[in-house]
């Protein structure tokens, strides 16, 4: 029998958004994880907001609403707070009902700045590394670490000598798109910076690759099931990959953990990297660099080792994070201008990478 099309909808209804979403969908095994780790946060909630006045966004939705669009490649904050409207799984993830309003996106974004005035991002994502430790996801002694670069919200355009006075330039040809001829012009971090975000650096990721303004950032990953242990947005200097990599190990030392071996590529085969890791007692697994490396390189003495094998397999793994974080994440070009707000995404985004990892390998009850 043919169906009809009733034009009337109903004046009220008893579904909640909670019964739209299948019971074997993997957002409720995040939603778990995600729910525990805020609860923990709540003292560091408190001491944000006054106890007085009128109430603001949640920051436990405000954090949330941050992974859904890392998890489901939303471009924006707008976008987001359009397709909150109408998204009964956003909904059942934030806790709000179909009658609850949508949010505002300036109001949005006005409120996210209070969650990195505080660091709640950095805090929310070592809580969640901690809670993967907790269920001995993570190694404790086997580490690997690698860097990638990050386009800024910036146009080359924007790249311009530090010297230039804005009254100096020529009125543009197009207010929206103006002509830029570069060409000819020898251009370095040195003598010029961008205008509109003056903390990105001028980098190419090969050669005969195209120069871009860029953060770098970068990883480090432990090696029993390739989660993410700490994640560092820097200028992309060329020297930061090592230098970042000495402060991680550092950092975890603080943190409990006894790092026995750090596995990485080629490009950290230079200068006294190798050496400045065995010096902390940390063996390098590195991948030996035979045309840019030094010849008596410690991490050479390694090479043939079965654990430097097994390391340089291991190692493979820390690329399905940027993979995951670029394509999926939204985090092959940011959204925000500095290095800090940068920082801020990065943590979320890398938060978001664990807990569909960590979804995947331990049972959890909804």
């Amino acid at each position: 029998m043919r169906g009809h099309v009733d034009p009337q909808s109903p004046l009220f209804t008893t579904v909640s958004p909670d019964k739209r979403v299948p019971e074997d969908h993997p957002i409720r095994r995040i939603k778990v994880l995600a729910d525990e780790q805020l609860l923990e946060l709540s003292p560091v909630f408190d001491g944000m907001y006054s106890e007085a006045g009128r109430y603001s966004i949640p920051p436990e939705r405000l954090l949330k609403a941050q992974l859904l669009i890392a998890l489901y490649s939303i471009r924006s904050e707008r976008q987001f707070c359009e397709r909150l409207d109408y998204d009964l799984l956003f909904r059942f993830f934030l806790d709000m009902s179909l009658e609850d309003e949508s949010w505002d996106p300036t109001v949005f974004t006005k409120n996210r700045d209070r969650l990195m005035d505080h660091d709640v991002a950095k805090v929310f994502f070592e809580g969640v590394v901690r809670r993967a430790k907790g269920m001995s996801l993570i190694s404790k002694e086997h580490f690997t670490v690698d860097g990638t670069l990050i386009e800024a919200w910036a146009s080359l355009k924007s790249f311009r000598r530090k010297d230039e006075k804005p009254e100096d330039r020529p009125p543009p040809d197009d207010p929206g798109n103006p002509t830029v001829d570069f060409h000819g012009e020898q251009r370095s971090n040195e003598t010029h910076e961008s205008t509109t975000d003056p903390e990105a650096k001028l980098a190419r990721r090969g050669k005969g690759k195209e120069a871009k303004l860029c953060f770098s950032a970068h990883a480090l990953m432990e090696n029993r099931n390739g989660l993410c242990v700490d994640f560092r947005v820097a200028g992309a200097d060329g020297y930061a990959e090592r230098v970042e990599a000495l402060a991680m190990l550092q950092r975890l030392r603080r943190r409990d953990y006894d790092p026995k071996t750090l596995a990485g590529d080629k490009g950290y085969d230079k200068g006294s990297f190798p050496q400045d890791v065995l010096d902390l007692g940390i063996t390098p697994h590195i991948a030996v660099n035979e045309k840019g490396g030094a010849a008596d390189s410690p991490a050479r003495r390694f090479v043939k080792r079965t654990g430097y094998a097994i390391s340089q397999r291991a190692r493979k793994r820390v690329e399905e994070i940027f993979g995951w974080m670029k394509a999926v994440g939204g985090f092959r070009r940011t959204r925000y201008k500095g290095r800090e707000r940068t920082q801020m995404a990065g943590y979320i985004v890398a938060a978001a990478y664990n807990l569909v990892r960590m979804s995947r390998m331990v049972e959890i009850t909804t």
